[in-house]
């Protein structure tokens, strides 16, 4: 188990003095010593991060219907967007839910639900197993264009 330190002499009168380091204290002073005002955080600029290309794999497709089901024990804030990414992408797309306890809340601290998320952002949900029904769901055209769009098949 990795203990904490506490801060040494420098970083504390750093701290003190608004900065969040000794060398930023150290710069701040030699930019003033030489007739220029530092202007230390004032500012703030945007930058966009760049997009890149990510992968999903999802755990069951179902080639005859276009239905896509994802299985779910734990349902982590990054798996939420990345789904909801895939739901803006492909929004056609049907991906839906089996979790092994969809009245889990989806954080500590939130009352939200994995059942509630769905709901909310318009996802199909079950307890435990697929359901019979979705796996002889009849097929849509909806659904098999945006299955050949995202997977590239059939």
């Amino acid at each position: 188990m990795k203990t904490l330190r506490p801060p040494q002499t420098s970083d504390r009168r750093a701290l003190l003095a608004g900065y969040r380091s000794g060398l930023e204290v150290k710069n701040a002073a030699h930019i003033k010593a030489n007739g220029v005002d530092p202007h230390y955080e004032e500012f703030t600029l945007r930058y966009e991060v760049p997009a890149r290309i990510a992968r999903y794999t999802p755990d069951f497709v179902f080639t005859h219907n276009g239905i896509v089901v994802e299985s779910k024990g734990i349902f982590p804030t990054a798996d939420r967007h990345k789904h909801l990414l895939i739901k803006n992408q492909y929004p056609d797309l049907e991906v839906r839910f089996v979790f092994s306890n969809p009245n889990s809340r989806i954080s500590k601290q939130s009352s939200t639900t994995y059942a509630d998320w769905c709901v909310k952002f318009g996802f199909r949900y079950a307890k435990l197993l697929t359901p019979v029904a979705w796996i002889h769901e009849d097929a849509t055209t909806r659904r098999m264009a945006a299955l050949r769009e995202a997977l590239g098949i059939l």
